[in-house]
């Protein structure tokens, strides 16, 4: 049998197999998968059917096939545009560029959420994890897991909300978790008059390589915590700039952008 194989054979095989991963991949999560399962098990029981030599319900399965196939292109009509949508996205240069708008719409949610808290002089402190996972501050908070927006984050924090009197930590894709507390810094040369945001925006970035921004409902004024060490009234710019590098990643995978970004805010620490 081996010897009838032939290389066109294996390609055909790793092809169809290609295709059959993308479509699982596209459908995961969606109510096309729920089809797919009742048709597996709609093909099991016509199976089973047909060895059993069971006539009646063998047509009967026949022709609700027959009806389905009719039916399910016009039922799952948005799932199939959907679905060949992603497929022509499916180049590196596309999803390059989806990414690239994700991170830019994430920069601006923040950034909006952070501009009408310090408008309206409503505290805040917002950690951004990065490389070192922050699970032991945020698993006795209140998890969200939640998509990241303006909305959202300006509700949290909205004096008299039940979780507007700790942290939000977010990472590059959600809101992990709210009414976190984080540790204060040890550094005990800063003025008494650092609040005890501050003190916890530089305390947890002390412990790990976090971002913390910070917005004082004294002053209204944006602060930045990095590196345990604290830049006070940041510009819009500045903060949609340090955004902008976080979502997109690209102070991980291009660490000139992030010196770049570190430069920049040098002059606030001069």
């Amino acid at each position: 049998m081996f010897d009838t194989l032939r290389w066109q054979d294996f390609l055909d095989i790793l092809v169809i197999a290609l295709i059959v991963h993308r479509l699982l991949l596209l459908i995961v999560g969606t109510r096309a998968m729920q089809l797919v399962k009742g048709l597996l098990i709609l093909g099991v029981v016509a199976a089973a059917a047909r060895l059993l030599d069971l006539r009646t319900l063998s047509w009967f399965l026949g022709q609700t096939l027959g009806i389905l196939l009719i039916a399910i292109p016009i039922v799952f009509q948005p799932e199939l545009r959907k679905m060949l949508e992603e497929l022509g996205r499916g180049g590196g240069l596309w999803r390059r560029k989806r990414a690239a708008e994700k991170a830019e719409a994430f920069s601006h949610e923040v950034s909006r959420a952070i501009g009408y808290l310090k408008g309206q002089k409503i505290g805040a402190l917002i950690v951004l994890e990065r490389n070192t996972g922050l699970k032991d501050f945020w698993r006795t908070a209140i998890k969200l897991n939640s998509e990241i927006s303006q909305e959202l984050l300006i509700t949290i924090f909205w004096e008299g909300t039940p979780l507007h009197d700790g942290a939000v930590i977010l990472d590059r894709e959600r809101i992990i978790a709210a009414s976190c507390y984080l540790p204060l810094t040890e550094n005990s040369d800063l003025s008494r008059w650092i609040g005890t945001r501050h003190r916890a925006a530089l305390g947890v970035t002390e412990v790990s390589d976090a971002i913390a921004l910070v917005v004082s409902e004294e002053r209204g004024e944006v602060s930045l915590a990095i590196n345990g060490r604290l830049s006070k009234n940041l510009k819009e710019a500045q903060v949609h700039k340090l955004l902008s590098h976080y979502f997109s990643g690209e102070e991980a995978e291009h660490k000139p952008l992030m010196e770049r970004l570190q430069e920049d805010l040098r002059a606030l620490w001069s």
